[in-house]
C-alpha cells in the first residue's frame, strides 16, 4: 500500500484558507487556521470508519469494514500499511486507559480488547445469555468504563458482517472497566450509532441514525453511578442530515461525521454546546467517523467512504477521545 498522491485524483493544490473549511457563524472563526486545509491522506478503502489515535506511536488505526481490514497511517512517514485482517468487520474502536485498543465487531457481534502482546480478549459478546446486534461505536470514560452502541446495521446483510436474526433490542450499554459487569443504560433510541462525552463527562451524546421524521443527536445526563437521564435532542440533523460518529472538542463542540443524500452535505459538521451549526468541512465523500490525534490533539482525522482526510485546527480534542 502506498500513501494517497496527487496523481490519485481529487482536487489541485487549495488556496489559503481553503474553501473547504465553512464558516457558518462568527463562533467558529478561532477555531479556523488560516494555513491549514483538508489533506487526502489515503484513498483505496470500500468503507472508512472508526479513526483511533495512538499517540505513543504516532500513527492512526482505522477500519475498512467491507474489505474486513484494520490500516495503519504513520505520521512520520505517510505510509500505509495493513494492521490486522482479518477483523471480523471490525467498526468504531477506541483506547481504554491502559493504552490497549478496544474494537467494536460486526462478523463477531461483540467488543473486543487488544492486548499488549497482540492477543484479543472478548470484552463483551451478549446481553442475558442472547448475541448482540452488531456494536457500533465505543467510548471509554475517565472512570474506566466503556460504553457503546448496538444496532442492526452488521447484520442486515452480508457486506460489513453477516446477516442473522437479532436477538436483542438496539441498545447503548455500559461496560464496568474493573468488574466486567454490563447493563443497558439506554433503550429508546432508532438505531443508536455514534457516541461521546462532554468534556467534564456530565453529557453523553449518542446519535439516532433512524430517528424519524429526521436523525437527531441526543443528550442525556450522566449520573454518578452512570445511569442516564433527561433525554432530549440536542441536535436536529434536518432533511437529508445523516450525522454518523462524532468527537468532543474541549471547548465542548460537537465535531460530527456527515452526509449522504446530496453532496453538499458531505463532510463534517461542528456544533457549538447549545446545538448551533457553527461550521463546516466540506469534503467529496460522506463522512463516517473522525477523531483527534497528533502531537497535540489538534488534528482531526475523518474516515470518509473511500477515503482518510485530516486537517489541522485550533482546537484539541478532549482527553477522553
Amino acid at each position: 500500500m502506498r500513501p494517497y498522491s496527487a496523481a490519485a485524483g481529487w482536487r489541485e493544490e487549495p488556496r489559503y484558507p481553503d474553501p473547504l473549511i465553512e464558516i457558518l457563524d462568527p463562533r467558529f472563526e478561532r477555531y479556523r487556521i488560516f494555513s491549514a486545509a483538508v489533506e487526502r491522506l489515503w484513498t483505496g478503502c470500500r468503507w472508512a470508519e472508526g479513526p483511533v489515535w495512538f499517540g505513543d506511536g504516532r500513527y492512526l488505526l482505522w477500519s475498512d469494514i467491507p474489505n474486513n481490514r484494520i490500516l495503519k497511517w504513520e505520521e512520520e512517514t505517510g505510509r500505509v500499511s495493513l494492521w490486522r485482517r482479518p477483523t471480523d468487520f471490525a467498526n468504531g474502536h477506541t483506547r481504554d486507559l491502559q493504552g490497549r485498543l478496544v474494537t467494536c465487531e460486526h462478523g463477531g457481534r461483540r467488543v473486543t480488547r487488544t492486548e499488549y502482546d497482540g492477543s484479543v480478549t472478548v470484552l463483551a459478546d451478549n446481553w442475558q445469555g442472547k448475541r448482540l446486534n452488531s456494536p457500533n461505536d465505543v467510548v471509554v470514560k475517565s472512570d474506566g468504563s466503556i460504553w457503546f452502541t448496538d444496532p442492526l446495521f452488521g447484520i442486515l446483510g452480508d457486506y460489513e458482517g453477516h446477516r442473522a436474526e437479532s436477538e436483542t433490542p438496539m441498545a447503548v450499554y455500559r461496560l464496568d472497566g474493573a468488574t466486567g459487569d454490563m447493563r443497558i443504560v439506554a433503550d429508546d433510541i432508532a438505531g443508536p450509532n455514534g457516541l461521546c462525552f462532554s468534556p467534564d463527562e456530565s453529557i453523553l451524546y449518542i446519535v439516532e441514525s433512524r430517528g424519524e421524521p429526521t436523525r437527531k443527536i441526543l443528550a442525556y445526563d450522566v449520573g454518578g453511578d452512570g445511569a442516564l437521564s433527561g433525554r432530549r435532542v440536542a441536535i436536529d440533523a434536518g432533511p437529508g442530515g445523516t450525522p454518523d460518529g462524532m468527537r468532543v472538542d474541549i471547548d465542548g463542540n460537537l465535531w460530527c461525521g456527515w452526509g449522504m443524500g446530496s453532496p453538499e452535505l458531505d463532510g463534517v459538521m461542528v456544533f457549538a454546546p447549545d446545538g448551533a451549526p457553527i461550521g463546516r468541512i466540506a469534503l467529496p465523500e460522506r463522512c463516517a467517523n473522525v477523531c483527534f490525534g497528533g502531537h497535540k490533539r489538534n488534528r482531526l482525522f475523518m474516515a470518509a467512504s473511500r477515503s482518510l482526510y485530516a486537517l489541522y485546527v485550533n482546537t484539541q480534542g478532549a482527553h477522553h477521545v
